[in-house]
């Protein structure tokens, strides 16, 4: 079986690009709602049992409607995904580091992972993405 043609290579990373963005950010949004909507819910849920005050649980919930809508425009207008990147790196890093300090409910180390993934997951799809491009444009 031979490799796919270069513009379908280009074509497939290029959905599947759009198909992870479209996730992250319904994951963000989710949070953000969760966060804004059902503050008291989402902290139980969370593993931290009562919460106070609710105003910065939603203050959380409106960051991540915020960024969630900045991952949505960066994409839709450049095809870019440096504040995901950027966002769920620094989220990583912020939450794996507090969770070596001790402080921490079940869903934090869980977020510092998967926040994790999906920047390199992000970043490793959207170079192989532009590499493939480069590659079409070249041999097209």
């Amino acid at each position: 079986m031979s490799a796919p043609a270069p513009e379908g290579r280009a074509a497939t990373l290029a959905a599947a690009e759009r198909l992870l963005v479209l996730l992250v950010v319904l994951h963000s949004a989710g949070i953000g709602v969760a966060l804004l909507a059902f503050p008291r819910w989402a902290a139980g849920f969370g593993g931290w049992g009562e919460a106070g005050p609710l105003f910065f649980l939603r203050q959380g919930g409106v960051f991540h409607l915020v960024v969630a809508f900045g991952y949505l425009q960066e994409y839709l207008r450049h095809r870019g995904v440096t504040l995901l990147v950027a966002a769920k790196s620094a989220a990583c890093l912020f939450l794996l580091g507090v969770t070596l300090a001790g402080e921490t409910a079940w869903s934090v180390p869980l977020s510092g992972v998967a926040d994790g993934g999906m920047a390199v997951a992000a970043l490793l799809l959207h170079r192989a993405r532009r590499r493939a491009e480069r590659l079409s444009s070249a041999t097209g």
